[in-house]
């Protein structure tokens, strides 16, 4: 079978079973983005709620920035389940504890995978894991985590599909969603990897200004394509700086106001998560939800006690140990505390 991408006629070779999602025609998507985003310089800056509100839908594509336990936006997905947002569809492109949460939760039952349903060196996520093994949520499709950045930059250049050679062979490539054609310049095969537009993305960042010129320390990872292909972006940020701060060191801005829909401002945002140079992982947090998410009984306890029990994040904080915990966080991403994991007796 033979198939016509962009003026050159491709031998089809090979085609995933995996369900194609966040995919639209580059022109449509372009379309989209004229109609519907401002380049205005203007304020943007409002609270969660209003944000996961506006922007958060039933049934979205949705995608999280950072990556594993590292600067993740956990104060918009514990509003997620507060407002009670249903038939998600998440990017699982080395999503852990924020894919593990909204789940086990029932928030999430569509996933397309790279690295989910695992805590790395703590092990796997007992509840979004029973929640795939009962039929709850679904696996739709695999990619590796090259293949979730090429999704992202083939969108954010406006292209179809990126070609590359990675996951030829391999049984990823056999659930993904790509297509293998043969290359019309050298006659070998080459996978296709199709764009992605999520329809919100969330990204937590180390400071930004009101208009959404936004800073991070340390590795990008995705961030900077998935936040230029995302269709909204909600920004959470640890402090809200001027935007002269900006100005005065322009090639730190990774990601530019013009992509940005919403500016929250949450100190210690990424809690229980790591933010690289601020705060390290709050173990005994992320045990206890690995404890409790055995059950969902367990899963609805710490539900109804740090989501559905607390009036703001600054009471989830206070409820995790408040200033003595964080102060501890702060000391620990310094190594001036002992590096004994919480679950280690010390001899």
């Amino acid at each position: 079978m033979s198939i016509t991408l962009g003026g050159y006629e491709m031998e089809l070779l090979q085609q995933g079973k995996g369900e194609l999602i966040g995919w639209y025609d580059p022109d449509e998507a372009r379309d989209w983005v004229l109609k519907n985003k401002s380049r205005e310089l203007k304020d943007k800056t409002m609270s969660v709620t209003e944000a996961v509100s506006k922007f958060v839908h039933d049934g979205d594509f949705i995608a999280s920035g950072g990556f594993g336990h590292t600067r993740v936006s956990m104060a918009v997905i514990y509003e997620i389940i507060r407002q009670n947002r249903r038939n998600l569809i998440m990017a699982g492109k080395t999503a852990v504890h924020d894919l593990d949460v909204l789940v086990a939760s029932g928030h999430v039952n569509k996933v397309e995978v790279a690295y989910s349903f695992g805590h790395e060196l703590r092990g796997l996520s007992p509840g979004s894991r029973r929640m795939v093994q009962t039929g709850q949520c679904k696996v739709v499709a695999e990619t590796s985590n090259a293949g979730y950045q090429w999704r992202w930059l083939a969108a954010m250049m406006g292209l179809p599909f990126i070609p590359t050679r990675t996951m030829l062979g391999t049984d990823t490539l056999a659930y993904s969603s790509c297509k293998v054609v043969e290359d019309p310049f050298s006659g070998k095969p080459v996978a296709l990897v199709p764009a992605a537009y999520p329809d919100v993305a969330f990204i937590h960042v180390h400071r930004c200004d009101i208009y959404g010129n936004a800073q991070i320390d340390g590795i990008l990872v995705e961030d900077f394509e998935l936040s230029r292909c995302a269709r909204r972006l909600i920004i959470t940020t640890e402090k809200i700086v001027d935007n002269e701060f900006i100005r005065r060191e322009p090639w730190r801005t990774s990601i530019p106001f013009m992509v940005v829909d919403a500016v929250v401002e949450v100190r210690y945002g990424s809690h229980p998560c790591e933010m690289p140079g601020m705060y390290y992982y709050d173990e005994d947090h992320i045990a206890e939800w690995l404890s409790l998410s055995r059950t969902s009984e367990g899963v609805e306890e710490y539900m109804q006690k740090y989501v559905f029990g607390v009036g703001s994040f600054d009471d989830y904080l206070e409820l995790c140990g408040g200033v003595k915990k964080l102060d501890y966080l702060k000391r620990r991403e310094f190594l001036e505390e002992p590096m004994t994991a919480p679950w280690r007796k010390e001899s």
